[in-house]
């Protein structure tokens, strides 16, 4: 009994002078990994895609086990341009970053001085912001950012053999090989209680047709193809590989959750799938502002309170709110210059407009932007006398060798004849419910001309108030080293490129 009261009195001792408070006792912040898939649309069951229902289970099953959002875009058609606000949490517009492989030379080079696109003082990347705040921090795959940077200060780098100093694509710690995770990632850490946040690329809409399981391949005449696309071989291929995709990367997707589960990071972990911008597979989604350039895949899953699953969100949603919300569960404070909001905040208020931009791409040079609302989307086209399908790097693509021979036979249909080869209309407005496919321009008819101006009016507010760097020439050394990179290549050479080009041919 002496003993028993004796053990009593020193588990009082203990819990008065060693116990710990609620407060006083460490909460382990989660893990947060974005799966950031290249290219990819979201045709998938979730998102109730009549071809790819009950052929994306992985993908499906995520979204029910977390938040999916209906209605998330990227900021810009393109690679480096929307990868740029995304690490930043800014508009590549208002960071000068918009222009698409701007800021550098070639990969693992040293940019030069006159090339450097320097974020604003004061500014930094959303993963230094998660390393400040206690993070291991990895990038398995690609940067692709339009501004100099130093890869070491944003992720830590496995082994220095793969490591590149330029800022090219795909530059990550070879890390993922979609079966098995090594240097560079999460199991990198060295103390495994660490928390951390990662990024993992994977191919999407760029090669992951390729992991298609055993007869779930689809053949080129299964997908119908959109009225805006001529129904030919060429056409039918890529429209089919992009569905493939998405099939595909759900395989990958899987592999990926089935690591994490192995080596026991799951359940601490929030994950973000979505994807940079649109289809690459097919002509007017990747590079252009339509719904197929704009539209991502978004859900988010964790074992997280403010995570509901089960959710479906019809809000509209901008990448830059991943940003924002990566860096609130990390518990890091926002950063009062980002443009995105934390979508799990009490006060999240969901806007009525989201802005989208393209610039220059590759060579191609062009300015379009775009204002989506509940049931619109409207389009400002800065040089309309340039025509869809002028010079591009898709030029040796079957898609647009097939494309420009129809044109020449004068096979294409009025509209296929008008909208890729005409003059493209200066502003463009569509009703998403009504014209899904947004091929009837309403910017002209009267009884629309209030919801024009109304959009027409965001857009340019929204152009002044953030200083889009769009309007502005850019500068002759960085269009020198787009010259530079491309004058050699026949693509290029033989073709009628923008005139802006014509000042270093001269020389």
């Amino acid at each position: 009994m002496k003993k028993i009261i004796l053990s009593l009195y020193l588990l009082g001792f203990i819990c008065l002078f060693g116990c710990k408070s609620k407060e006083q006792i460490a909460v382990k912040k989660p893990n947060i990994l974005w799966i950031v898939a290249e290219d990819l649309s979201p045709f998938m069951g979730c998102y109730g895609d009549s071809i790819n229902i009950g052929h994306t289970p992985i993908i499906d099953k995520f979204a029910k086990d977390g938040v999916l959002f209906t209605r998330a875009y990227a900021t810009a058609p393109v690679c480096s341009a929307s990868r740029s606000a995304l690490i930043t949490g800014v508009m590549q517009t208002t960071t000068g970053t918009h222009n698409h492989r701007s800021s550098r030379t070639t990969d693992g080079e040293v940019v030069p001085e006159e090339l450097r696109i320097n974020l604003p003082e004061g500014m930094k990347t959303i993963p230094e912001l998660m390393k400040d705040a206690g993070y291991f921090v990895f990038n398995s795959g690609k940067d692709d950012y339009n501004f100099h940077y130093n890869r070491k200060a944003l992720y830590a780098v496995g082994n220095e053999k793969d490591y590149k100093p330029g800022m090219n694509g795909w530059q990550g710690n070879k890390a993922v090989n979609y079966m098995s995770v090594t240097d560079g990632v999460w199991s990198a850490r060295k103390d495994k209680n660490q928390p951390w946040f990662g990024q993992v690329q994977i191919m999407g809409g760029k090669k992951d047709a390729k992991y298609v399981r055993d007869g779930e391949k689809l053949a080129d005449n299964d997908v119908p193809l959109p009225p805006y696309f001529p129904d030919i071989p060429s056409q039918r291929k890529a429209w089919t590989e992009h569905y493939n995709a998405n099939r595909g990367s759900d395989v990958t997707v899987e592999n990926i959750l089935k690591q994490l589960e192995k080596d026991g990071e799951l359940e601490n972990t929030i994950i973000f799938f979505f994807s940079d911008h649109g289809s690459n597979s097919s002509l007017r989604h990747k590079q252009f502002c339509y719904e197929g350039g704009m539209l991502v895949p978004l859900m988010i899953k964790g074992n997280h309170p403010a995570i509901d699953a089960g959710t479906v969100s019809n809000d509209l949603v901008s990448l830059l709110d991943v940003s924002a919300t990566t860096l609130a569960m990390g518990g890091v404070s926002l950063p009062k210059y980002l443009d995105g909001q934390d979508l799990f905040a009490k006060d999240y208020n969901a806007p009525e407009y989201v802005i989208g931009a393209r610039d220059r791409c590759d060579y191609t040079i062009d300015r379009i932007r775009t204002v989506v609302s509940k049931d619109f989307r409207y389009i400002r086209n800065y040089f309309p006398e340039r025509p869809m399908l002028q010079a591009g790097y898709r030029d040796n693509k079957p898609i647009v060798k097939d494309f420009k021979k129809l044109h020449k036979e004068g096979k294409l249909t009025p509209y296929q004849e008008e909208h890729w080869f005409g003059i493209r209309p200066k502003e463009e407005l569509y009703n998403l419910k009504q014209d899904p496919h947004q091929m009837n321009n309403l910017a002209e008819k009267l009884e629309y001309a209030a919801v024009l101006a109304e959009h027409r009016t965001e857009l340019e507010n929204w152009i002044q108030n953030t200083d889009d760097k769009g309007q502005y020439p850019e500068d002759v050394n960085q269009l020198k080293a787009t010259y530079n990179l491309w004058k050699d290549r026949p693509r290029f050479r033989d073709a009628k490129v923008n005139p802006e080009y014509d000042q270093f041919k001269l020389k």
